[in-house]
């Protein structure tokens, strides 16, 4: 089950049907089912202080995840500052929509294991979100 909250900010204007089921193609696609799964949308002062208070980093960033998977199964609490990903957006010249089923995308790609952090590990990742972005025509 897949549920949005919000923090200081207004939910973004999207299909939230569409992005439930979208997430599960991603999902499926790596070998896994959809547990509980929670989006927090904020801003950059919120996902600044889940990134100090439990990640000791001191800056700012478009998403945190936290990971409780089981097994095949999925689950996790995904924050994501609508902030950064505005601006990430205007940055790369990509629109707000697709940066952002980007970073959604981003989040349960980590929940499936993959990693963005490591030597090569980034390059698997964009690879893994446009994979994601294309299944989204499909959801």
């Amino acid at each position: 089950m897949i549920e949005f909250e919000t923090k200081n900010v207004e939910l973004p204007m999207l299909d939230f049907g569409k992005i439930d089921r979208w997430l599960g193609l991603v999902a499926a696609s790596h070998g896994k089912t959809i547990g509980n799964v929670n989006y927090l949308f904020c801003d950059d002062e919120e996902i600044l202080r889940v990134n100090r208070e439990f990640l000791r980093h001191d800056y700012f960033t478009d998403i945190i995840t936290f990971d409780y998977t089981h097994k095949d199964r999925i689950g996790g609490d995904i924050f994501i500052s609508l902030d950064t990903v505005g601006s990430n957006a205007a940055d790369l010249g990509e629109d707000s929509l697709t940066e952002l089923l980007r970073v959604i995308a981003h989040g349960v790609l980590h929940l499936c294991g993959i990693d963005d952090k490591g030597p090569g590990e980034r390059e698997k990742m964009e690879e893994a979100e446009n994979a994601a972005l294309s299944l989204w025509k499909t959801a």
